[in-house]
């Protein structure tokens, strides 16, 4: 039973040392960054009603989610995604605000998936959310944050890549495809699934030609020539729409040097349910998944009982921490010097001394009775760790 208890459950690590220190870190960093735009924190519950994470609302199917009953016997679950709590807490606050809001936050998320061996169950977020402004310059400020942060984290071979759900609801739509041929067709494109597809498009009763337009999406993605190849496969206004709003975002991005991060993606439709318009994925070397995802979600506030447009995107910590060990990025810490004061009883007084003048400036001291453990090599002790030696 003992041996039992000092080991973690599957999906959850232990983190310390110089990993922590990384890892937070780079967490300090980069929501340093996004204040830096104007983004202010915001802290939701760990878990939260069942129902904010369910139905439209969801993100995760009900069996990955970890759920349990308070005493009043609610059923609770705890947090799968940032953006349904966001969402929830905004309607309540701020239900009559109607001007531009800025969110952003960092914690902890929980998904009970055994999909993916290896795959953490607890995994680190950190991400932001703009909510109340549906114009492309909104897109276009998220997208820009994105690729300041990764840059800041030194990568700088890395791809965002952008689509619009519009544009396969658009099509949908001209073609009168149900609710539910449409979420399994969906399902299909996203995952690349050129037999997928075709298989649910043998069940429908399409003309072959409009057969063809949706078998080609999985593989509608590349530079800003692909946006040109998809006007020739549609006439519907939405879907056309869908195609000028990613030329807008592409021309202001160019605008500030930043086309070369960016390539497209129509067939790139997500599993999340409250996306409605612009989505994206940050992609880099060392993943095969990406690290950052975000999108538009005009019609989730409304779940919650208030009408407003939002963007936002989450940054997975562990996966780009993971990254940056592959890519040989080295992390600088700025730890400054740190001593180590070894002292016995008649010394104690100059010891303290030493130790609270060197802590006024900032430098972090350790202090070590050497009486307490006799036989200790402390210089050893405080090489194998980094210290400065401080003898009294």
């Amino acid at each position: 039973m003992l041996k039992k208890l000092i080991h973690t459950p599957e999906g959850v690590r232990d983190i310390y040392g110089t990993e922590y220190r990384d890892k937070l870190f780079i967490e300090d960093t980069i929501l340093k960054l996004i204040r830096n735009y104007g983004y202010e924190d915001i802290q939701t519950p760990g878990f939260e009603f069942f129902d904010v994470f369910s139905g439209n609302i969801g993100t995760t199917p009900s069996k990955e989610l970890y759920k349990f009953f308070d005493k009043e016997g609610n059923t609770l679950a705890l947090r799968p995604d940032f953006t349904p709590s966001i969402a929830r807490s905004t309607a309540k606050y701020f239900a009559d605000e109607s001007m531009p809001m800025r969110f952003c936050y960092s914690g902890s998320i929980f998904n009970n998936t055994s999909e993916y061996q290896g795959r953490l169950k607890e995994t680190t977020e950190i991400g932001a959310e703009l909510i109340n402004d549906t114009g492309t310059d909104a897109d276009v400020e998220i997208l820009m944050m994105v690729i300041d942060i990764l840059k800041k984290c030194s990568l700088n071979d890395f791809q965002i890549s952008i689509g619009n759900l519009e544009f396969f609801k658009g099509l949908c739509a001209e073609y009168g495809i149900d609710e539910e041929k449409e979420l399994m067709l969906r399902a299909a494109i996203n995952d690349k699934s050129y037999f997928g597809t075709l298989d649910i498009l043998d069940s429908l009763e399409l003309k072959e030609n409009v057969k063809d337009i949706f078998s080609r999406m999985p593989a509608l993605f590349g530079g800003i020539d692909t946006l040109d190849e998809a006007k020739g496969y549609v006439s519907n206004t939405r879907s056309i729409n869908a195609i000028a709003r990613l030329e807008r975002i592409y021309e202001i991005l160019k605008l500030n040097g930043l086309e070369k991060y960016i390539s497209f993606d129509l067939g790139m439709l997500s599993k999340y349910n409250y996306y409605t318009g612009i989505i994206f994925r940050g992609y880099t070397h060392g993943s095969g998944d990406a690290i950052i995802r975000g999108g538009r979600y005009d019609n989730l506030l409304s779940e919650f009982g208030k009408k407003a447009g939002a963007i936002g995107f989450c940054i997975m910590i562990d996966q780009l921490m993971s990254v940056l060990k592959r890519q040989n990025i080295s992390i600088d810490t700025h730890v400054t010097e740190k001593y180590l004061i070894s002292y016995d009883d008649k010394t104690r007084t100059g010891a303290y001394d030493k130790a609270m003048s060197l802590r006024k400036e900032n430098k972090p001291v350790t202090m070590i009775n050497k009486e307490e453990f006799p036989g200790t090599d402390i210089d050893k002790y405080a090489n194998d760790r980094g210290y400065t030696l401080i003898t009294f």
